[in-house]
């Protein structure tokens, strides 16, 4: 902290606002945390906390003037800047529902219903049946509902709502959970019917795994709400507002997409190459080898949920592999490592050679090592890695990653579990790629591709929102975009919206393009272009452009104009509109490029897709 002062007073604010990032950590206690964040409101002051800032309203029933700038150091640190509105407690109902709000001039993308179980409105008494019990269920529903539905129809915001901490006591003793009026009852049936019928534009954070995590006794101390209307202990608001902020940072496309794991004293216990099969720790019998097994449980349910594993080892391949293929108490096979790296070259080229094979930046990658020397050469030599430190007791390995929340996002779709095969397929279309070399067309024509174009609509609308907020590389604008924001576009006239998906004969690879355009006098303007870099190279965009062609073709409109906007990572689509045969249109005050094509005379590109339209 003393660095991060020191660098203040010096005004390099480059310094001062790297050693910041690093400091910020969600395992900080509640005095470093909050007084980091004092140094980050000198940074703001000095107007060197970071541009274009995420619009957050804090709409609360306690005091959070606490909670509030640790949400921004978070933020800060993960390289969103918040800009926080923040209204008196207890005053959310009427802030939304009143229209002469100061909301309506800030026009949040983010409204955040900082609530707890005090503000449950429909508790009901311990005699009621079963019936009455859901009747309350279904009032209070709709009261939260209502509030949701009247704040994105006027600022199209994604809602962030709390759902509500189970209590520390219990008035029914053992029979609280069963009796169906009792407090913890009623209070869980509201959390599922928030869970189970929330909107695509209202994300449930689970402020009840929090306080359970915390410990509920020590969260609910009711000393902190009676003497200060705190939420909470002190001390768990570092990780409460550690909890809110990945949640709008996951909106920027800032969640990690890939677990990069070591083995020998990661994955197993001992050093494979040394100790052999039979020597190494893993699995039932002794503790240290179950400490393993949990951790590389959780590394598989992070697989199946779309996180991509990679290994990352200096060892011989062949050695490295062994326990994978022969050892009865591994958890994870080599059918779950979408890219395995092992030999004697440094890590930190290895981890470079891992982001070029998937094809993903290094800032998507997470580097698990048991080694604190090995940690410490990465950060120094691929800073964008992220790696987490890691205890020497591999029974806390689990906590200390999850801990960080790297891989947060506001939606979960089928593509997500299935993206581990989207890639094994990749690797069997690239070996066909090379038994054709010099023949790309037909290698196209050998997949038998289809695509699947459609208005964005409530169904996909989740998975659009998803790609625009996560796609970098190839994304023409970069323009981020919330769920009602991507709504209220498909459902006006004005607007064409397009989703495309993608299969072939080696499987579905989902819903991965995303286009929308804007008709503006005689043509149709491209506000958002973007694609998931898994199908690069296939014809998705001559797809695409000639169904936004067509689009404005149907509306009597002449030409269709394009936008690049430059980024760190979308490079690779600097001539993108260029090689579709747009012509320069000169270029915006903000330093992008324009483009336009003419459509009177232009034909349809060929493509080797076969398109299935959803009219």
């Amino acid at each position: 902290m003393t660095g991060i002062r020191e660098a203040i007073k010096k005004e390099d604010w480059r310094a001062a606002t790297e050693t910041l990032r690093k400091a910020a950590d969600p395992r900080l206690d509640f005095t470093t945390a909050q007084a980091l964040a004092r140094l980050l409101k000198r940074l703001t002051l000095a107007g060197h906390a970071g541009a274009a800032p995420k619009r957050v309203a804090v709409l609360s029933s306690f005091t959070v003037d606490q909670l509030v700038p640790m949400i921004e150091l978070f933020g800060f640190a993960a390289g969103v800047p918040f800009r926080i509105h923040q209204v008196p407690y207890g005053t959310f109902r009427q802030e939304i529902l009143d229209p002469g709000s100061e909301l309506s001039e800030f026009a949040p993308q983010f409204v955040f219903l900082a609530t707890n179980s005090r503000d449950l409105m429909h508790v009901p008494t311990l005699h009621s049946d079963r019936d009455a019990v859901e009747q309350a269920v279904e009032r209070e529903y709709a009261e939260w509902d209502a509030l949701w539905s009247v704040a994105h129809q006027r600022w199209a915001c994604q809602v962030i709502q709390n759902n509500f901490e189970l209590p520390p006591v219990r008035a029914l003793d053992n029979h609280e959970i069963r009796h169906p009026a009792s407090f913890a009852g009623f209070v869980t049936r509201v959390n599922l019917a928030l869970a189970d019928r929330a909107p695509s534009f209202v994300t449930i954070h689970d402020v009840d795994h929090l306080a359970s995590r915390f410990g509920r006794l020590h969260w609910a101390d009711p000393r902190h709400y009676q003497v200060a209307k705190f939420p909470c202990a002190p001390e768990a608001q570092v990780d409460y507002a550690h909890s809110v902020a990945s949640l709008v940072v996951s909106s920027a496309g800032l969640a990690k997409k890939c677990l990069v794991l070591d083995l020998d004293n990661t994955l197993w216990g001992g050093v494979i190459g040394d100790d052999g099969l039979g020597g190494i720790q893993l699995g039932q019998g002794n503790p240290e080898g179950e400490a393993f097994s949990s951790f590389q449980q959780y590394a598989l349910s992070l697989r199946q949920r779309g996180v991509i594993l990679a290994v990352c080892s200096k060892n011989d391949e062949h050695n490295a592999k062994e326990p994978f293929e022969r050892h009865s108490e591994m958890v994870l096979g080599l059918e779950d490592i979408s890219c395995f790296v092992a030999n004697w070259n440094d890590k930190a080229s290895n981890l470079r050679v891992i982001a070029q094979r998937l094809n993903i930046g290094l800032d998507s990658l997470v580097f698990v090592d048991d080694n604190p020397a090995e940690r410490a050469i990465v950060r120094q030599l691929v800073p964008e890695v992220s790696v987490p430190e890691m205890p020497v007791d591999p029974a806390g390995y689990v906590y200390a990653l999850e801990g960080h929340r790297y891989f947060q996002t506001l939606f979960l779709e089928a593509e997500d579990f299935k993206r581990t095969d989207f890639y094994r397929a990749n690797a069997e279309r690239e070996m066909l790629l090379q038994a054709t070399p010099g023949d790309i067309g037909g290698y196209l024509a050998s997949l038998r591709m289809t695509s699947r174009l459609a208005s964005i609509d409530e169904h996909t609308v989740d998975r659009c929102t998803q790609l625009i907020n996560k796609s970098n590389q190839f994304n023409l604008t970069t323009r981020r975009y919330s769920v009602a924001e991507v709504l209220a576009r498909s459902g006006d006239p004005e607007w064409v919206t397009v989703s495309a998906t993608l299969a072939d004969r080696f499987g579905d690879n989902g819903l991965i393009s995303v286009a929308m355009a804007r008709a503006e006098t005689d043509a149709l303007r491209i506000d958002t272009w973007l694609m998931s870099c898994r199908v690069l190279k296939r014809g998705v965009e001559r797809q695409m452009l000639n169904h936004l062609a067509e689009q404005a073709r149907q509306r009597g409109l002449r030409r269709l104009e394009g936008e690049y906007i430059p980024s760190a990572k979308n490079s690779m689509v600097a001539r993108h509109y260029e090689e579709l045969g747009f012509r320069p249109n000169g270029n915006s005050a903000e330093g992008s490029t324009l483009w336009e094509l003419e459509l009177s005379a232009w034909q349809p590109l060929t493509t080797h897709i076969e398109v299935l339209r959803d009219e």
